[in-house]
């Protein structure tokens, strides 16, 4: 608990810990294991997969499901993008656009 803890941006506590860690076991995210020191956590799914599932999330839930929207507000952002940012988002829209008409 005390490596999760201290991996965490913001300082937690070590019931907030707790609570989290049971939300996304339930949630299929972690599996745990016991050990002589209590319980071993481990990500149970890809981080690209976690990180699909959390996106789609935030835009179901701020955006309204709506991508385009999303991408927008990541769009509002150009003043914190490099020039090679704002060209690799150009690259993800054409292979998109290319994907959408085979």
């Amino acid at each position: 608990m005390t490596e999760i803890g201290e991996a965490l941006p913001a300082e937690l506590s070590g019931s907030a810990i707790r609570a989290m860690l049971k939300r996304l076991e339930a949630k299929g995210f972690v599996v745990r294991e016991a050990s002589d020191r209590g319980f071993l956590y481990a990500p149970s799914v890809e981080e690209k997969t976690a990180s699909k599932s959390a996106l789609t999330q935030v835009v179901r839930v701020f955006f309204n499901g709506s991508a385009t929207s999303a991408a927008a507000a990541l769009l509002g952002m150009q003043d914190k993008m490099s020039a090679g940012d704002l060209d690799e988002l150009e690259k993800l829209i054409a292979e998109a656009r290319e994907g959408r008409t085979k």
